[in-house]
C-alpha cells in the first residue's frame, strides 16, 4: 500500500508555508532542476481527503528521493527517453511521486481524468482509450479507486506496464543513471478538457513549462518574496489532469518553493465547504476556481466560523466568468473576512501551458457592460447606457504576461482597435510545441512565426483582454452574430431556479433554415412549473435576444460536461440530435 493510501496519521503535520530558502521564481532550466532546488526546503505538498483530514505530508525533500527512485522503476521497465507514460490522475502523493519520475526519468507523463465528468464506464473508458492511443502510450498507472477497471482500459495496447501505483511500486528500483533534461525536451502531454471524440495531447517542453511558471509567479500572482514577513499557501481542488490544475498549483507552486494543500477533485462538489475550511484553517493566501465552484460554495452558505482574511488572491480561470455569481459569493463571505478585492480574472489555455494575462492584483473584477445588439450587429462591443434593451456584463481578464503578446484580428487577418470584437492571437515563449503526432492539427493553428490561434472570440479594453466566447460556438442567424452564451447568461441569471451551468444552447440545420435550441435542466416535476419555466425562457429570449428558441426541458444534471466541468455544447448538441432527450 502506498503512502497516499494509508488509513490518516494523527502524527502528520503539514508542511510549513516557509520554505527556509531564497525564493526563486521559476528561473529554473527544467522542472526536476526546480525540484531540486525545493528540496532544500521545508515546503512541500499535502494530501487531504474530500472531509479534510490530512491523508499525506510530502516535503519536496521526499518528493525528490521518492521521485529519483520511481524513475529508476520506470526506467527498468525498459521504458526509453522520450517515451509516454499515460497517468490518471488522482490528487495524491503517488500522482506526484510518478510525475516527478518521469521527470527525472527523461520520460513523458500524460495526466488522464478520472470519470468525474463521463456519461458512464463505457463513455469513459471509451475516451481514456482514445487519449491513450494519442499518446502512444508504453505505460499506463491506472489508481485504485477504479482499479476494477483496469483490464478494459489497457486491453490489447502493447503496454510494458499497465497496472496501479502500489504494483508500480512494487516494482525492483534499478541501478540505472538518470539522464540529464534538456530544456526542448517534452515535459508532458496536456490533454484539453474537451479532447473527447478527438483528443489531442498538446506538447509542453521543458522550457515552456517553465516559462510560464516563472511568469505566473513572477507577475501573475506576484508570490511574497523570502525577505517578506508574509507568507504565501496554495491550496487547490483542481484536477491535475487540467492545466489549472497542473500548472497553476501543481508545478508553478513547486518551481517558487511553495506549500499546496491538495483536496480530491471527485468529492469537491459533495463538500465544497471543505475547501473553505482547509484555506480558514492553514491561512491559504491563493485559491482559484471556476466561477461554479464558487457558486456551489454560496449556495451552501456560511456553515461555521472561518477566517478567510489570508485569502489574498481567489482566481478565477477555467470558463467563461459570470460576475453576478462572483459578486454573490464576496456578499455572503464577507462576514468570514473575505474581501472581494482578492478576486483576480484571469484567461489562458493549455496550448499556451497555462496563463496568458492576468488582471491587476487588490483591485477585484473590473466589468466592462456592453449592447448586445451593437456586439451582434457590428462586431463592436459598444458601452451600454440607459436605452440597451439588452446588456451583458463581460470581466476584463488582463494584461498579457511579459515576454507574451495578444492580439484580436479580423477574418482577414488585420490587428483590431479597442472593442473592436475579433479572433485572439498570442504569442510567447510559453506556447506549445505543438499537437503531439498532429502535424497538420498543428499547422491550423499555429503560425510559422509563432503566432497562437485561441479559437476564442474577444476585444482589447484599457490594454486588458475581454474574452466573449468561443468562435466553434458561433451562431449565425439573419447576419446577426449570436453568442450561446449571452442566452445561457441571461436564462441563469434571469430565471431564479436556473443555476450556472443549467442551459445548454446550440443551433441546428433543419429544411427552413437553422433553429437555435436551449436545453434546461429542470428540477420541477409537475407540469405547472415546467410549463411556466419554458414559456418564461422562450418569453425572455424574445424580449432581450429577439430570437426564437426551441426550449426543450431535460433532467437535472443530464447536460454533459468537459472533464474539467465545463458545460460542453458539442456533446449535448450530439445527444439532442440522437434523441437522448427526448
Amino acid at each position: 500500500m502506498t503512502e497516499a493510501n494509508q488509513k490518516p496519521n494523527s502524527t502528520l503535520s503539514i508542511t510549513p508555508s516557509r520554505s527556509g530558502i531564497e525564493r526563486r521564481y521559476g528561473d529554473f532550466p527544467s522542472f526536476p532542476a526546480a525540484l531540486d532546488y525545493a528540496a532544500q526546503g521545508k515546503s512541500g505538498f499535502n494530501i487531504y481527503s474530500g472531509r479534510g483530514t490530512l491523508l499525506e505530508a510530502l516535503p519536496y525533500s521526499k518528493l525528490r528521493q521518492q521521485a529519483h527512485a520511481t524513475a529508476r522503476r520506470l526506467l527498468g521497465l525498459g521504458l526509453k527517453t522520450g517515451d509516454r507514460v499515460a497517468v490518471i490522475a488522482e490528487s495524491d502523493g503517488d500522482f506526484a511521486r510518478i510525475f516527478f519520475g518521469c521527470q527525472y526519468a527523461g520520460l513523458v507523463p500524460a495526466p488522464l481524468p478520472l470519470p468525474v465528468a463521463f456519461g458512464g464506464k463505457e463513455g469513459y473508458i471509451n475516451t481514456l482509450r482514445g487519449m491513450i492511443t494519442s499518446a502512444d502510450a508504453r505505460a499506463v498507472v491506472i489508481p485504485d479507486v477504479i482499479s476494477g477497471w483496469t483490464a478494459d482500459i489497457v486491453a490489447d495496447f502493447p503496454l510494458l506496464f499497465g497496472g496501479s501505483p502500489s504494483e508500480l511500486m512494487a516494482l525492483e528500483e534499478k541501478d540505472i543513471p538518470l539522464p540529464e533534461i534538456d530544456g526542448d525536451a517534452l515535459s508532458y502531454l496536456q490533454f484539453s478538457s474537451g479532447s473527447t471524440r478527438f483528443p489531442m495531447g498538446i506538447s509542453v517542453t521543458q522550457r515552456s513549462g517553465m516559462a510560464n511558471a516563472h511568469a505566473i509567479a513572477k507577475y501573475g500572482l506576484q508570490v511574497y518574496p523570502s525577505s517578506d514577513e508574509r507568507d504565501d499557501r496554495c491550496v487547490s481542488w483542481l484536477p491535475l489532469y487540467h492545466d489549472m490544475g497542473l500548472v497553476g498549483f501543481f508545478l508553478t507552486p513547486m518551481t517558487c518553493q511553495l506549500s499546496v494543500d491538495l483536496l480530491p477533485t471527485r468529492e469537491f462538489a459533495r463538500r465544497p465547504h471543505v475547501w473553505l475550511e482547509l484555506i480558514a484553517r492553514n491561512k491559504g493566501t491563493m485559491s482559484y476556481s471556476p466561477s461554479f465552484g464558487y457558486e456551489l460554495c454560496a449556495r451552501r452558505g456560511v456553515r461555521e466560523e472561518l477566517d478567510l482574511s489570508s485569502w489574498r488572491i481567489a482566481g478565477i480561470g477555467g470558463d467563461m466568468i459570470r460576475p453576478h455569481i462572483i459578486q454573490n459569493f464576496a456578499t455572503v463571505f464577507e462576514q468570514c473576512g473575505f474581501s472581494g478585492k482578492a478576486f483576480v480574472a484571469s484567461y489562458g489555455m493549455a496550448e499556451s501551458t497555462l496563463a496568458i494575462s492576468f488582471a491587476p492584483l487588490d483591485v477585484g473584477l473590473r466589468v466592462d457592460t456592453i449592447d448586445l445588439a451593437a456586439m451582434e450587429q457590428k462586431d463592436y462591443a459598444s458601452p451600454a447606457d440607459e436605452t440597451t434593451q439588452a446588456a451583458r456584463d463581460f470581466v476584463l481578464c488582463g494584461v498579457c504576461l511579459p515576454e507574451h503578446q495578444i492580439e484580436v484580428r479580423s477574418p482577414s487577418g488585420r490587428v483590431l482597435k479597442e472593442r473592436e470584437v475579433g479572433t485572439v492571437y498570442v504569442r510567447g515563449p510559453s506556447l506549445m510545441s505543438g499537437y503531439f503526432n498532429r502535424p497538420e492539427e498543428t499547422a491550423k493553428v499555429l503560425s510559422a512565426d509563432g503566432w497562437l490561434n485561441t479559437g476564442d472570440i474577444g476585444y482589447m479594453l484599457d490594454q486588458q483582454i475581454v474574452i466573449t466566447g468561443r468562435a466553434k460556438d458561433l451562431i449565425i442567424i439573419n447576419a446577426r452574430n449570436i453568442w450561446p452564451q449571452d442566452l445561457e447568461w441571461a436564462a441563469e441569471h434571469e430565471i431564479a431556479s436556473l443555476r450556472s451551468r443549467d442551459v445548454a444552447v446550440f443551433s441546428v440545420d433543419e429544411n427552413e433554415g437553422e433553429k437555435v435550441v436551449a436545453l434546461v435542466q429542470c428540477r420541477f416535476t409537475e407540469e405547472e412549473p415546467r410549463t411556466k419555466l419554458k414559456n418564461d425562457l422562450v418569453a425572455l429570449f424574445r424580449r432581450l435576444h429577439s430570437i426564437d428558441v426551441d426550449v426543450v426541458l431535460v433532467p437535472p444534471r443530464s447536460l454533459p460536461q468537459t472533464s474539467s466541468g465545463k458545460l460542453t455544447r458539442a456533446r449535448a448538441k450530439t445527444m439532442y440530435l440522437n434523441g437522448e432527450f427526448t
